[in-house]
């Protein structure tokens, strides 16, 4: 039985690659945790949603990465990864696994640490901060001797500006626009300075 599932396991190898290490696993750890999260209902989500809390409970720490690894459901779920899917085996052949990491890790955290400044509820999870980080990261790619690209103020005109414009609006629509402002900042933060 175990040299059968061996072969099967070669032969599916054959015709796959896990190309994208970091975005790979990012996508099935993501699934994972939906999947549980369905079947706890929602007792996952609940445990890892950001919340203020005690500086001194190291969940609470813990949290501003992991809720980025919740979603609400599979249309949340969807939705996100269809984009990161797309952008991030790019931006990680660039930049390298160890750095893509790096800067999911860092926009979850600090993503995290400005929604609990800015809101007293808790509540957000999902990795739309790091989707808008990948989505102007992968604009700032194409900067050269000094030269804006246009593909960078276009994604600024249809993605960050409107991001703006409904937080401004303080309509409710359970969607952390601020997360997603943040987010675009850390890509080009990363894409401009850093890397």
């Amino acid at each position: 039985m175990m040299e059968d599932l061996t072969k099967y396991a070669v032969e599916i190898s054959n015709y796959f690659s896990y190309n994208s290490v970091v975005i790979l696993s990012y996508f099935f750890i993501c699934l994972i945790m939906l999947i549980l999260n369905a079947i706890s209902k929602n007792k996952i989500n609940n445990f890892l949603v950001i919340r203020r809390g005690s500086i001194f409970n190291p969940m609470n720490y813990v949290r501003l990465v992991l809720s980025g690894l919740c979603h609400s459901d599979w249309s949340h779920f969807r939705n996100n990864f269809l984009t990161i899917l797309l952008i991030g085996p790019m931006l990680e052949e660039k930049y390298g696994s160890v750095h893509i990491l790096q800067m999911i890790i860092m926009t979850s955290i600090i993503s995290s640490l400005i929604y609990l400044i800015l809101h007293n509820n808790s509540g957000a999870i999902g990795t739309s901060d790091n989707v808008f980080m990948m989505i102007v990261l992968c604009s700032v790619v194409n900067i050269t001797s000094g030269k804006i690209p246009i593909t960078l103020v276009l994604i600024f005109i249809f993605y960050i500006a409107d991001e703006i414009i409904k937080q401004i609006s303080g309509k409710k629509d359970n969607v952390s626009h601020d997360s997603h402002i943040v987010g675009a900042i850390c890509g080009f933060i990363y894409g401009y300075f850093i890397f």
